[in-house]
């Protein structure tokens, strides 16, 4: 009897699992089902439609760190299988990836339909079947393995699965896999961006800085990287980056609370006020709004002066004292309320899932279902904006199939 294993997923997860499992060993009858009628529509929309594939970061103590749940998990899966055997595996096959000035990396081609072109060749390759508008609707144990029902009436019964169906917004989307036992950590939005409703420094929108720290009030949580002001808030790497660490405080907090942004990040108020004094002596009879020492864009400088009561024709030297110590407040440590947030781009990620210590990291096996393994944002494992969850979901795809082609010929 041909064995068979059914993927849950047509995400990148999955289609790492069932390309690589089909292609490790031939006997195996390999199976993706999809819930929608797209396939790999992350990769597709991932950075700006080039797909952030994965990150220039090649040492796995620094590699774990850039991610806010799951660091033990996948410090040991990333032995397995880390950045360096992702971009070997492209290159293996005729894509060539290219890394930024940012460490983020992407195919040479700047297309993302690189990628899911090379991973459906791969599919066709090893006869992978794929089953479309479909979705899992019961999983039951059956003789040599599982029983297992879609929405359109199929029924498989497959020796193993692979569950890669990506996160989801809602606890009670996750019951299926509770009635197999698993534990759920609740699911919350990880990388999203800030909404300031009404706040005047929407105005600027569009305005950007290379670097600034920003921080949650009354917390630890911090963050520093490009910051971006929109029309609704404020967006960007430091931003998302510290929605990712803050995911589940500030769910707690309902998304509402105070952000303090730091835009000149080789300063605290401190020292900004021990040189001071310099700045004045230097450009004494400029004018505040024609001199700006910090390289701010000039919107963001003048907005810096309008609210902190300076009018932009003031010369240096005029500074009276009480409106310089707002600006340097205001430089260093700016509020402003935040009320919401917003899914950035299409790109959905949550924090939550399988609870990780009922999963083995060296086979990606459940320790709960013998025969059931998961790849990808499923598990409560997720990573800061850069191509670390799409790291994620290549390392344990792969560990999942070459686990699931290994068992089969056991």
């Amino acid at each position: 009897m041909q064995k068979q294993l059914v993927v849950i997923g047509g995400g990148a997860a999955g289609f790492f699992c069932a390309v690589n499992a089909a292609r490790m060993n031939p006997q195996l009858k390999v199976t993706i089902i999809e819930k929608s009628n797209k396939l790999l529509a992350k990769v597709k929309v991932s950075g700006g439609g080039r797909c952030n594939i994965t990150h220039a970061c090649f040492d796995i103590p620094g590699l774990v760190k850039r991610y806010p749940r799951g660091q033990n998990f996948v410090k040991k899966a990333f032995h397995w299988f880390s950045p360096n055997d992702t971009i070997d595996w492209f290159a293996e096959r005729g894509v060539e990836l290219k890394a930024e000035a940012d460490g983020r990396m992407f195919p040479v081609t700047n297309n993302s339909q690189t990628i899911i072109n090379c991973l459906l060749k791969e599919s066709d390759k090893y006869k992978v079947e794929i089953l479309m508008q479909s979705e899992v609707t019961s999983i039951a144990p059956g003789d040599n393995g599982f029983i297992l029902q879609t929405s359109n009436s199929q029924l498989l019964t497959p020796n193993y699965i692979c569950i890669a169906s990506g996160g989801y917004p809602k606890s009670t989307m996750f019951n299926w896999l509770r009635n197999l036992g698993h534990t759920i950590e609740e699911p919350v939005p990880s990388l999203f961006t800030f909404n300031m409703p009404d706040n005047p420094i929407t105005e600027l929108m569009g305005v950007s800085v290379d670097r600034a720290v920003v921080k949650i009030a009354g917390s630890k949580l911090t963050a520093e990287g490009p910051l971006l002001i929109t029309h609704w808030g404020m967006s960007g790497p430091a931003i998302l980056r510290l929605s990712a660490w803050g995911a589940r405080q500030l769910a707690d907090a309902d998304y509402q609370f105070s952000l303090l942004v730091n835009w000149l990040p080789d300063y605290q108020e401190q020292n900004l006020r021990a040189d001071w004094l310099s700045f004045r002596d230097a450009y004494a009879g400029q004018k505040l709004s024609g001199k700006n020492p910090f390289g701010l864009p000039n919107r963001l400088w003048v907005f810096l002066l309008v609210s902190s009561g300076i009018h932009p024709d003031i010369r240096w030297a005029d500074l009276p004292s009480k409106e310089q110590n707002r600006l340097i407040k205001n430089l260093t440590a700016q509020a402003f309320p935040v009320n919401g947030k917003t899914t950035f781009k299409e790109e959905f990620v949550t924090c939550g899932g399988v609870k990780l210590s009922e999963i083995d990291p060296n086979s990606m096996q459940s320790k709960i279902q013998p025969g059931i393994f998961f790849a990808g944002e499923v598990m409560d494992v997720d990573g800061i904006t850069g191509g670390f969850n799409f790291q994620h979901a290549w390392t344990s795809g792969w560990i999942a199939g070459k686990s699931i082609a290994a068992y089969q010929e056991n």
